[in-house]
């Protein structure tokens, strides 16, 4: 192989090397801001989500699959006595969530969006929505009283009040 070629071929592995590094990174970073929707099918079947017709079983031959990752968008605010958390979940009703901590700082927030076919005719030429069940772990800036905590959904929105734990300082006293 000429001298060239190598070189073209090594810097082509580079480049690829690079551009996979950057995929890896960007999904990384996006993981914590993209919410994965999954079929009954595709995940382990869980109470009465599994009697949940597939998501793509409403589909047919005319509409393209339904979207696997969207965007869930979701505020944290903090103050001394509390976090509250608002998550925009558009087409729910409250019986559809599941909320618990996973860890002392990890609120999970799962459930399930069903798809109501509203078209009869036509072909859908945009699917963005996605539907199916859902997970997703929100890591918190503070450790919570999960015993206090409340939650409640209106108008497309799931508000969620955490607590502080008490019994810690936020703030250590330096002494001399």
């Amino acid at each position: 192989m000429s001298k060239l070629a190598e070189q073209l071929k090594h810097g082509a592995g580079q480049a690829w090397e690079s551009l996979s590094e950057g995929w890896r990174e960007l999904g990384a970073r996006a993981s914590g801001a993209l919410t994965r929707f999954w079929s009954v099918a595709e995940s382990p079947a869980e109470g009465a989500a599994a009697a949940q017709p597939k998501p793509a079983a409403a589909f047919d031959a005319r509409w393209p699959p339904p979207a696997r990752w969207t965007f869930m968008a979701v505020d944290i605010y903090a103050d001394e006595q509390q976090l509250s958390v608002r998550i925009e979940a558009p087409g729910m009703s409250r019986e559809d969530f599941r909320i618990e901590m996973s860890s002392p700082q990890v609120l999970s927030v799962s459930g399930h969006k069903r798809c109501d076919a509203e078209f009869d005719r036509g072909h859908y030429r945009l699917v963005q929505c996605a539907y199916g069940s859902f997970r997703r772990d929100i890591h918190l800036p503070a450790a919570v009283d999960v015993n206090q905590a409340q939650a409640r959904y209106e108008n497309g929105v799931l508000r969620i009040a955490l607590p502080r734990q008490q019994g810690y300082r936020r703030q250590v006293e330096v002494r001399g």
